[in-house]
């Protein structure tokens, strides 16, 4: 198990969180409260997040915003294609962390050993503290009404009241979620789909010529 962090997605509603603790640990002592274990990649349209070495995390930052360049910001291309590179590479098998991405459509974590998995729920955490918090992130996600961000929040404050390597000094980054449902096409005479948040039907008018 990678200790020293905790890494929770939550993908609800209409929104995708990411959150992070930022406590570092060298041995039995902690020697930093607030470190940054996220960013945004490929112009802020990429979530990503990791678990481990700090340079190994870093190196993988780099190869993992070079394969978005290069697929131009497609997740699933460059999941995989840095999943094969970290699995086959000499030099990149020897980094030692674990790397969860996402964007609006879809989520991943990544391994050296060459896992690629997409959670069933959009749920997922990665580091000592992971299993924590997602656990009261989908116990929330069930039973409560509350968003995407406070789910992650409050699953996030849990784990750091149970895991020694985790801290309730959270960084949190959120994407709005794009919908995979397709537009409906109007039956003849039905009410016609209107663009915006909230869409009202506009019923046409038996009247109009």
């Amino acid at each position: 198990m990678i200790h020293a962090t905790t890494i929770l997605t939550v993908r609800h509603q209409d929104r995708v969180v990411m959150a992070s603790d930022g406590q570092v640990t060298l041995g039995d002592a902690i020697v930093k409260h607030g470190a940054r274990k996220i960013r945004r990649l490929y112009n802020d349209r990429v979530l990503a997040g990791f678990a481990g070495s700090a340079a190994d995390s870093f190196a993988l930052f780099s190869r993992f915003e070079s394969k978005l360049e290069q697929y131009r910001g497609n997740l699933e291309r460059s999941a995989v294609e840095l999943a094969k590179d970290w699995r086959t590479d000499r030099a990149l098998r020897r980094l030692e962390a674990l790397l969860l991405v996402a964007d609006a459509r879809v989520t991943f974590l990544l391994s050296g050993t060459g896992d690629l998995i997409e959670p069933d729920d959009g749920m997922v955490g990665i580091g000592s503290g992971g299993h924590y918090a997602v656990s009261a992130a989908r116990a929330l996600a069930r039973h409560t009404q509350i968003d995407a961000r406070r789910i992650a929040e409050i699953a996030m404050g849990i784990a750091a009241e149970i895991c020694i390597y985790t801290n309730a000094n959270l960084t949190i980054e959120e994407l709005a979620v794009e919908s995979r449902i397709p537009p409906l096409n109007p039956a003849r005479g039905g009410p016609e789909p209107v663009e915006g948040p909230n869409p009202e039907p506009r019923i046409p008018d038996p009247g109009a010529a």
